[in-house]
């Protein structure tokens, strides 16, 4: 009797699924719920199941395990999918973490965003640049790894998603850029900003008001800043609005407070779509998301500013004042972070993560992620002279 019970024992034990593998499970379901953009992200999450699962199945510690996830995250190939702890090694988060941008054109990738007071403006790195290696290793080798491993075509997205992700770096190495063959530039870690405000402002040329978000549209505070800072300036013949600084995202609180000063009646701003509701249950469910009048509504022109480190809550705000009727927009794209994000928490390991499970939308149904400025210029400076123009003639 006691020799069967052991191997009994035995067999059972066989079977147990490691922590590592009841969270892969946890992880995998859930994304397999509730993302909202499998219909964009050309992503076979099936095939990605079958492709990490047998190295979850080797895994033993938890700095394996985040490695593991980081990968598997890759196959989606946005900035709004993430983990909530990393390593040395990890890279970046993007945008937040990187100070150049890139787009991938005839099989280059080309510099098209340089993010203002970062290593990569002060070194001399310009716009148009191409970059052809990093840390040694030309780009085109380098980015391998952070390609999906589940698809068989590679898009425009998932190589400027994994080269924009190569060139933020890691956390615990420097970068070195070789650029258009001959020019190469050494790069310090990013590091962010502290600001010492939450919200700073000035009048410029010709009684123009400037007020800048120092990303902190996820501090509810910046809604009392903001005011203090329209204070001072509500006397001016128009405002400039600079969301070029707003890469941490943020929340509607705060945007509906700041949108809120420059609108006379109740209207519309934004669109969300629940589409694991569909795909759960069969039934579509859609809601518009409003924003009120608040406080003494300034009325004059309004011109905003977005870039590639216009992010998540600070893309809401430029859509959102753009479906207002209430600006001109200028500058150029946008993060493309998809969609409202939701946070998970792993049980076993307690890792978080993070994905869009909400689709947004302009007013007039375009996604958020597909919207153009109006006035699309590359150069910050060229951007800013261009907004200060709009607003003189308007005068």
């Amino acid at each position: 009797m006691l020799r069967i019970i052991i191997i009994l024992g035995i067999v059972s034990s066989s079977f147990a699924q490691t922590k590592y593998q009841k969270d892969f499970n946890t992880y995998w379901e859930t994304v397999d719920q509730y993302f909202a953009y499998f219909d964009v992200q050309k992503t076979n999450w099936d095939k990605v199941r079958n492709i990490y699962q047998p190295i979850v199945d080797t895994i033993q510690n938890d700095d394996d395990f985040i490695r593991l996830l980081e990968m598997t995250n890759n196959e989606l190939y946005n900035g709004h999918i993430g983990l909530n702890r990393n390593l040395a090694s990890s890279s970046r988060v993007i945008p937040s973490g990187t100070d150049i941008w890139v787009s991938y054109k005839n099989k280059q990738f080309i510099v098209s965003g340089i993010r203002d007071g970062f290593s990569t403006q002060k070194e001399g790195v310009k716009l148009g640049m191409c970059i052809t290696a990093y840390n040694g290793v030309s780009i085109s080798k380098a980015i391998k790894k952070f390609l999906p491993k589940s698809v068989t075509t590679y898009t425009k997205e998932m190589y400027e998603y994994a080269a924009n992700l190569l060139l933020a770096g890691t956390h615990n190495q420097s970068r070195v850029l070789n650029v258009n063959d001959s020019l190469t530039f050494e790069l310090e870690k990013v590091r962010n900003k502290n600001y010492e405000e939450l919200v700073t402002s000035k009048i410029i040329d010709n009684n123009i008001g400037y007020i800048k978000i120092n990303n902190s549209l996820g501090n509810n505070n910046t809604i009392a800043a903001f005011d203090e800072a329209l204070r001072a300036i509500e006397n001016t013949n128009g405002i400039i609005l600079d969301l070029r600084d707003t890469p941490g995202g943020g929340n509607t609180t705060v945007a509906r407070g700041i949108m809120g000063r420059f609108i006379n009646k109740e209207a519309a701003y934004q669109i969300h779509s629940f589409t694991y509701e569909e795909r759960l249950y069969g039934v579509e469910r859609k809601t518009i998301e409003l924003v009120m009048p608040r406080g003494k509504i300034y009325g004059k022109k309004l011109v905003v500013l977005c870039g590639k480190w216009t992010g998540s809550m600070g893309e809401g705000m430029t859509i959102g004042f753009d479906g207002l009727k209430r600006s001109e927009t200028v500058g150029a794209d946008m993060a493309d972070l998809l969609g409202a994000i939701y946070n998970y928490t792993l049980p076993e390991t307690n890792i978080g993560f993070q994905i869009p499970v909400e689709k947004l939308f302009h007013i007039n149904g375009m996604p958020r992620e597909d919207f153009k400025p109006k006035h699309f210029i590359l150069d910050s400076q060229d951007q800013l002279q261009k907004a200060i123009e709009i607003i003189n003639a308007s005068l």
